[in-house]
């Protein structure tokens, strides 16, 4: 298996739809889901995974909006030394990992300046309000399939929009399908079983119960 060829794949997120309809009074302030499906669409092009959640909460704070950038959803804190200067690659302590696209980035837009560097951070988790977890079998036993790790450096967790475009609390239930993208997931995944954990976070960040897909190969859900 070439690795070095799949840190060169494409990822990306979408959120295909969501449904609201009149919910019980007695829905959860946490947000509650239920596993429905996962697809995988092969193309000419990128590929897909389709995974379908069942959602309900009590005041419909779900979803984040592209605007949602500031505290608590900003998506980057940035490291500072013990005289609150920013941690650069170049006066990095001992204890900062060598350069990635995770723990680094370059020339970033700190307090509407541009920061010609390339300045330590640390990803938010926040900035997301969807979480995904993969794990592969192998020898008859689950392990995780860390995407952040090299060579890879990147995370399927994301964000879905608004599901209510008021602040005004409603009980809402639906579906939600996130699509996950990639030139790779035959030549990484070939044959084998596969699980994937999620979880979503409403805007007050409860974050809701996980729940799994059911253990599989690509060739089994893919759609016809």
């Amino acid at each position: 298996m070439r690795l070095k060829n799949y840190s060169h794949l494409l990822f990306g997120f979408a959120l295909l739809g969501y449904s609201c309809i009149s919910p019980p009074e007695n829905f959860p302030s946490t947000p509650e889901i239920e596993f429905s499906s996962l697809e995988y669409v092969g193309t000419s092009g990128q590929d897909s995974l389709l995974l379908t959640l069942n959602f309900k909460d009590a005041e419909g704070d779900l979803g984040l909006a592209a605007t949602d950038i500031n505290p608590p959803f900003n998506p980057l804190n940035y490291k500072r030394d013990a005289a609150n200067n920013l941690i650069t690659y170049g006066r990095r302590p001992s204890n900062a990992p060598n350069y990635n696209p995770i723990d680094w980035v370059i020339d970033p837009i700190v307090n509407n300046t541009i920061v010609k560097d390339t300045v330590w951070v640390e990803k938010n988790e926040n900035q997301y309000n969807i979480f995904i977890r993969f794990f592969i079998k192998r020898n008859g036993q689950f392990s995780e399939f860390r995407w952040q790790d090299p060579p890879f450096f990147t995370t399927f967790n994301g964000r879905f929009p608004r599901i209510l475009t008021t602040e005004i609390g409603q009980a809402v239930e639906g579906k939600i399908t996130y699509r996950m993208l990639s030139s790779g997931w035959e030549s990484i995944f070939r044959t084998d079983t596969l699980r994937i954990d999620v979880q979503i976070q409403d805007r007050a960040l409860n974050r809701s119960n996980e729940v799994s897909s059911p253990s599989v190969t690509l060739r089994q859900i893919t759609r016809k």
